[in-house]
């Protein structure tokens, strides 16, 4: 048995999900804007990590996450039972289209970290294909479900692929979404962009952008990325 991913205040069991521990998961966890969200959503919730992330950061009273994944939901279920935050924290066995049906709630913060490697190449493990690929939980859903589910001063925080930010974009104003703030990832100052975080909301602002490079050089890290992350990682 592996050993559980261990944060400053609470550890992750993941041997039984396709999806393990990854940067994007906690920058999105702590990029997360979870001001005034009294009730949060997470889609796709994998091991748990941006839920629990978020308990440990806001004081919203209802965090719920949504997981397809038989494996994942119950070791979903298993992290938030084994946190401090037990109490908030619950996770639907059901697909994104299954939720949006069956809700009448409306959620402050949606966040999501969902699959969008689009390539054609799948490997062999259906289990972390679904994880991984976009084809099981189109963009066109997260939009359409953030739509219906936001509450009128609601934002959806994402993280995408950087390539894609602009389609993502397009994508959400047909929703009614717009972006009000971006955050361009990359690894080191040498390589390219990567990754965008993305905040939506119903409300038209000019967009805040901001960047973000993570490491110096190998395991030695910007003073920004500490600075974001520090509250999680044990050696941050």
């Amino acid at each position: 048995m592996s050993k559980p991913f261990q944060f400053k205040e609470f550890s992750i069991e993941q041997d039984r999900c396709a999806m393990k521990i990854g940067t994007d998961g906690v920058l999105l966890g702590a990029w997360a804007d979870q001001e005034n969200a009294f009730s949060i959503l997470d889609i796709g919730a994998g091991t748990g990590v941006i839920s629990l992330m978020l308990a440990q950061r806001s004081a919203a009273e209802v965090i719920d996450a949504i997981e397809i994944d038989d494996e994942a939901y119950e070791q979903c279920v298993e992290n938030f039972e084994a946190s401090d935050w037990g109490d908030r924290l619950f996770c639907y066995h059901a697909s994104l289209q299954e939720f949006i049906e069956e809700i009448e709630d409306s959620y402050d913060l949606i966040v999501s970290n969902p699959p969008f490697y689009t390539d054609t190449y799948q490997s062999e493990d259906k289990q972390r294909n679904k994880a991984r690929f976009e084809d099981s939980m189109p963009f066109e859903h997260l939009f359409l479900a953030a739509s219906k589910l936001l509450s009128p001063q609601g934002k959806f925080a994402m993280i995408a692929p950087f390539k894609e930010e602009k389609e993502l974009c397009v994508l959400a104003k047909t929703h009614g979404l717009f972006l009000n703030k971006a955050c361009h990832v990359k690894g080191t100052e040498t390589s390219d962009y990567k990754r965008s975080l993305l905040e939506f909301s119903f409300t038209k602002t000019d967009t805040q952008y901001t960047a973000l490079t993570i490491e110096i050089a190998r395991h030695e890290y910007t003073p920004e990325y500490i600075a974001l992350v520090k509250d999680f990682y044990l050696k941050m």
